[in-house]
């Protein structure tokens, strides 16, 4: 599928999330969650790579470090999924760690684990 801007794009990617939390409901582990919404992504002709290993690269060396993003959505999108009682300060500095990694400008944090979907999203940009 294509899409002129990042925001329809993000709609997109809220509405499959939406629709994954709608037939599952909170409560699940976070796996579920990632499997479905991948399947959802799909069913929509939505492309993603999905456990993308990002390195640390500092002052242009590659560390032996490195973290997985669980999904990249359209090559743009940095998707950070949860299933927890509480967003914390740490998931959003996770999210835009793993934005600056991957030098991407938008990320979405969604945790499952709320009665309400659109309680538990959370939209990132990186000012690169």
């Amino acid at each position: 599928m294509i899409f002129s801007t990042q925001k329809e794009l993000t709609g997109a990617i809220i509405a499959c999330a939406i629709e994954v939390h709608r037939e599952l409901g909170p409560g699940l582990i976070e796996s579920v969650y990632q499997a479905c919404i991948q399947e959802e992504l799909r069913m929509n002709d939505i492309h993603f790579i999905e456990q993308l290993r990002v390195p640390i690269q500092y002052k242009g060396k590659k560390l032996d470090k490195e973290f997985v993003i669980d999904l990249l959505v359209e090559n743009q999108v940095v998707i950070e999924l949860k299933a927890v009682e509480i967003i914390m300060p740490v998931h959003e500095v996770q999210l835009v760690t793993y934005l600056k990694l991957a030098d991407k400008k938008i990320g979405l944090l969604i945790n499952f684990n709320v009665p309400v979907l659109k309680e538990g999203i959370r939209r990132r940009v990186n000012n690169l």
